[in-house]
């Protein structure tokens, strides 16, 4: 099946972002695409915490969510929207970071929010504390699909691997890892943890990443990776997006994971163990 990573430079306009998606999205699906990813926080890139306070919504009032499902409706495809931003209702006014699959008749088929937070200090310069705006998931997510099971994470759950191998011994034949991963860490890990989990787990990964340097209205703009992945699940690198904004769209065969898992049988070998 033909598959596509759409990877975007989105801002801190959900309206703005959207039409981006969009017309990517009608692109993908004119040639021929049947399972289109988007990145992480794919309807608003914000590095203010009262810009993102401003512009998000609940699930129920999101307005991106909606466009979406209605356009893979119309479209007939499978849709994982990387993550949305949203608001909870929380009492400490944290937000979600929530991917959702999408069937090709628009219904959302699972929500998945992301588990583990970016709270790094990566240089002197550079910290990060996701955990002071949005609330961890709970919960690992697998989603039925007519063409494969999908194990659901985002960006840095690519760090903790036992997530995706319960995946896999769930079922999972394709792993999402919808990104924004940091300039510094995704020229030194990015590519080597996604291969990673692949050859791990005899899965296919798909990986779209954010950007670029991100327009602001608040705060200093902020630089993303990109180089957006798919890796099969012989750890081979299928598609590698660059740093440009763009439509990335290639071959996914899934007689790859059955071939991947025969020659090595690693899942099936896994052992309990005392110690240390």
């Amino acid at each position: 099946m033909k598959a596509a990573l759409l990877q975007l430079c989105s801002g801190d306009d959900p309206a703005d972002n959207l039409r981006q998606v969009q017309w990517m999205l009608a692109e993908a699906a004119a040639e021929g695409v049947k399972f289109a990813l988007t990145p992480e926080v794919t309807n608003c890139f914000s590095p203010s915490r009262d810009r993102q306070r401003a512009m998000l919504r609940t699930e129920a009032e999101d307005e991106t969510l909606p466009a979406l499902r209605q356009q893979a409706e119309e479209l007939g495809i499978w849709l994982l929207i990387g993550s949305l931003g949203l608001k909870t209702g929380d009492a400490d006014g944290r937000f979600a970071n929530r991917s959702f699959l999408i069937g090709p008749d628009g219904g959302i088929r699972a929500r998945y929010d992301k588990i583990h937070m970016f709270d790094v200090q990566v240089t002197p310069e550079e910290t990060y504390r996701e955990s002071a705006a949005y609330r961890p998931g709970d919960r690992a997510v697998l989603a039925q699909t007519d063409f494969a099971p999908v194990g659901m994470t985002i960006c840095y759950d690519i760090r903790f691997p036992h997530l995706y191998q319960k995946l896999a011994l769930a079922g999972a034949k394709v792993l999402t890892i919808p990104a924004a991963f940091s300039p510094v860490t995704g020229a030194a890990h990015w590519e080597p943890l996604l291969r990673a989990r692949a050859i791990e787990t005899g899965c296919f990964v798909l990986a779209p990443g954010q950007t670029g340097m991100h327009p602001a209205t608040e705060g200093k703009p902020r630089a993303t990776h990109g180089h957006s992945m798919a890796i099969s699940p012989w750890g081979e690198v299928l598609v590698d997006g660059g740093t440009e904004v763009g439509l990335h769209v290639f071959d996914m065969d899934l007689d790859q994971v059955e071939e991947a898992r025969r020659k090595v049988p690693s899942l099936s070998h896994i052992r309990a163990f005392d110690g240390p």
